[in-house]
């Protein structure tokens, strides 16, 4: 054989040995996923712990963790996180701007898990104390939804109120310098300043008014469509993690390991854990695809955001049905129906 007929074979043979390795490095791809999760004390993080559903499905999660859902959103619109842990009002702002989300799964009623906290000495007894004060929290956040609507419910010109724009790390930095008279915020940083502060208003106590906030877990949907098994794998680890803490949580100390879990997970002191997931309340799979969240009250829990959002300047557009960016799909799949 001559060198011009040899040349045609080897790049054939070149040809299949690229496409076979490309193949190989797209299967490995599609079997991996990037998880953006926050500090927040739920069961999830028994299932990062445990690697429970990288054993059942052979994907590769890579677990990232972000300081607030804001940034969660920003890096899911980039592409570099498929999934994600947010609250209901950085998901509102996705979905009122069009991004391909869907809110598969309710990781938490937030119920009493965000509170407003005004320094000791800093004269804030009830909302309308906060004029002319510094009151800091994660903009576009669950906890900045509630400091808002409370404070409208409470007849308090929010131009009154310097309110601060702070990730939680710089909130507990700035109230321990002293730089802050109260904040709107969750754990671990709310367990940290509770001893020096007071209570003014709670996440339940604002959402019983009419303003009710979740945290969720959302997914890119064209990603979930290609990858339903490991879709419903993942929801069904969800489930039995809720299942171990309502059936052993309230028995956990901070030497438990599931407390060490969280701890580790979410840099809370593993003496604070208990006590703050007391706080959150976690449905069960039939509460998840009810019409109290995602067979209704979760959307519509959002389009009552997004009025709050659009009043703020923070999104452009409340879409006339947020249903769309809401699926029962997954659990109902995992449920068996």
């Amino acid at each position: 054989m001559t060198m011009s007929r040899r040349l045609p074979l080897q790049f054939a043979v070149l040809a299949a040995t690229l496409s076979a390795l490309c193949g190989t490095a797209y299967a490995q791809q599609a079997k991996e996923v990037t998880f953006a999760h926050q500090d927040m004390l739920v069961p999830l993080r028994l299932v990062m712990e445990s690697g429970e559903v990288e054993k059942a499905t052979g994907y590769k999660i890579n677990w990232r963790m972000f300081s607030g859902g804001g940034d969660v959103i920003r890096a899911m619109a980039s592409g570099d996180v498929q999934m994600g842990e947010t609250g209901s009002s950085p998901l509102t702002a996705a979905a009122s701007q069009g991004q391909d989300i869907k809110l598969f799964w309710i990781s938490a009623d937030i119920a009493n898990a965000e509170a407003l906290i005004a320094r000791n000495a800093s004269g804030i007894s009830s909302m309308k104390d906060l004029a002319g004060k510094k009151v800091a929290t994660p903009f576009v956040s669950t906890a900045h939804y509630q400091l808002m609507a409370g404070m409208k419910m409470d007849g308090v010109d929010p131009k009154s109120v310097n309110v601060m724009n702070m990730r939680p790390p710089e909130i507990a930095a700035a109230w321990e310098r002293g730089d802050i008279d109260a904040t709107f915020i969750w754990d671990p940083v709310l367990s940290k300043i509770k001893g020096t502060g007071k209570t003014i208003a709670t996440s339940g106590s604002i959402g019983k008014r009419g303003a009710p906030t979740f945290e969720g877990i959302v997914v890119n949907a064209k990603w979930a469509a290609a990858n339903e098994a490991f879709m419903v794998a993942f929801v069904k680890a969800l489930n039995r993690a809720n299942e171990e803490y309502k059936a052993t949580g309230k028995s956990w100390t901070p030497d438990s390991p599931q407390t060490k879990a969280m701890a580790k997970w979410t840099k809370a002191d593993p003496k604070d854990v208990g006590p703050a997931m007391a706080l959150y309340s976690f449905p069960t799979m039939a509460e998840q695809v009810s019409p109290t969240w995602l067979g209704g009250g979760a959307a519509k829990a959002m389009a009552n955001t997004a009025v709050f959002l659009k009043e703020q300047g923070r999104v452009q557009e409340v879409k006339p049905d947020y249903s769309a960016y809401v699926t029962t799909a997954y659990v109902e799949k995992a449920m068996g129906k």
